[in-house]
């Protein structure tokens, strides 16, 4: 199965870059109809995950996907998953 992997640490500290990042995968996710996306904030002070939430619960967002899982053996990766 296709995954779309995205990691932030390198753009850690560029919101901009962050959500064109965010918004880049959830658009090749939904063009090829990938099911499943892995965004990597980190563990770190947990602002970069708190950001990425809040980009996940925008008005724009929210609906395209289907669901948000957390990883239960690493805090610092979620998995989003869309239903086609």
């Amino acid at each position: 199965m296709a995954r779309i992997k995205l990691d932030l640490h390198d753009i850690y500290n560029n919101s901009a870059a962050i959500d064109r990042a965010l918004q880049n995968a959830f658009d090749e996710a939904i063009e090829k109809r990938i099911r499943e996306v892995e965004i990597i904030p980190g563990k770190g002070s947990g602002q970069l995950r708190k950001k990425v939430e809040r980009f996940l619960q925008a008005p724009h967002i929210k609906p395209l996907y289907h669901r948000i899982e957390n990883d239960s053996k690493n805090f610092g990766r979620l998995f989003v998953y869309f239903k086609f």
